[in-house]
């Protein structure tokens, strides 16, 4: 394990089994007060010491199941309440020093404050099992406010997007950032933008794209539409892109929307209009799909429509390769055999009219 604390400088960390720590009766949470203060608990400062515990773990407890995960102590000397609080982090499943790191606050945050943002997100039926990536994706979560900055958020996923209590844990754990996110500055001026653009089922929104709410405004969203206006299309034509492919918005101009339509109108040969027929195009990887996929196409003098051409596994392509082609032959043969009739009518024509001749 590590041997650097954010905190305090260099620390050591040793290995335990997290069924060797003792929880709480009423909600599960891990008693850690008790670990950190506890005499019989005094861990070895060696690396060799911790690994001989970390190897003989059934000095604490009977052998652990193998699908469990270990998690890192740090050793005494540290004040209890900066023990409590990395005990805290590490058996959620959340690197401590990375949290320390993004959300500076924690560093000074009572082990209270931690423990009452924790209370509430469970009491809103987030799982202990959902914690260790919602606050590992977003450390700032830990030093929030229930009453000024989380009750609002969820009053908002509630009241404005048409969510039940029983849809909440869905929903964060869709977008995490949402916790993260000020009502005022940031979720409700976002929803009423999308509102205004036609996005006018929330509850989907909610469900399957929030990431687009705790996305700015003026710097991500009106981007992004300008740019495909910018392309060659009305408003009206990039703003029915982004209704029928959300993630639209989502994509960055210069790593994705740039190369691909390049490629699109450049390698490729296509128009806008493909584009407007099939925005999903964007959604899908150039190296690993779309070149391949044309290349594939063009050794094999075929043309599909986009969404054909990416949207089919490699095995429906194969197939559907393997039918134009004979399909393309047939009709090859055909007009041979046509032009060869054609050739034969003409001669037969032409001997008629001899033979019909006057003299002949």
């Amino acid at each position: 394990m590590g041997n650097n604390c954010l905190l305090h400088g260099a620390v050591g960390y040793m290995v335990i089994h997290p069924q060797f720590v003792p929880s709480c009766s009423n909600c599960n949470m891990p008693l850690l007060h008790s670990l950190c203060a506890s005499s019989s608990l005094i861990l070895p400062t060696t690396t060799a010491a911790a690994a001989q515990l970390a190897a003989k773990p059934s000095v604490l407890s009977p052998a652990p199941s193998s699908s469990s995960k270990d998690f890192a102590v740090p050793i005494p000397g540290l004040p209890t309440h900066v023990k409590e609080k990395i005990l805290s982090l590490e058996v959620m499943g959340v690197d401590a020093g990375r949290a320390l790191s993004l959300n500076p606050a924690l560093r000074t945050a009572s082990l209270d404050s931690v423990h009452s943002v924790i209370a509430y997100l469970l009491s809103k039926g987030i799982h202990h099992k959902d914690l260790g990536r919602i606050l590992g994706m977003c450390p700032r979560i830990l030093t929030s406010s229930v009453r000024a900055d989380l009750g609002p958020v969820f009053a908002f996923i509630s009241r404005d997007l048409g969510v039940p209590d029983s849809g909440f844990r869905r929903v964060i754990n869709k977008c995490p950032r949402l916790l993260a996110s000020s009502v005022g500055d940031q979720l409700k001026p976002a929803l009423d933008y999308l509102r205004r653009l036609g996005f006018t089922d929330t509850n989907a929104l909610a469900y399957h794209d929030p990431v687009l709410l705790v996305s700015s405004v003026e710097k991500t969203l009106i981007p992004k539409l300008q740019y495909l206006v910018g392309l060659g299309m009305s408003r009206e034509e990039a703003v029915g892109m982004v209704l029928r492919c959300p993630g639209l918005f989502t994509f960055s101009i210069d790593r994705n929307f740039k190369p691909k339509y390049e490629y699109l109108i450049g390698q490729m040969g296509r128009s806008l209009q493909d584009l407007k027929d099939f925005p999903q195009y964007f959604a899908f990887s150039l190296e690993k799909r779309i070149k391949r996929r044309h290349q594939e196409l063009r050794h094999s003098g075929l043309t599909l429509p986009l969404s054909t051409m990416l949207k089919s596994t490699d095995e429906e392509l194969k197939q559907l390769v393997e039918k134009k082609k004979k399909k393309k032959k047939k009709k090859k043969k055909a007009s041979h055999v046509a032009r060869q009739r054609v050739a034969l009518t003409e001669r037969h024509d032409k001997v008629a009219s001899l033979i019909g001749r006057p003299g002949s």
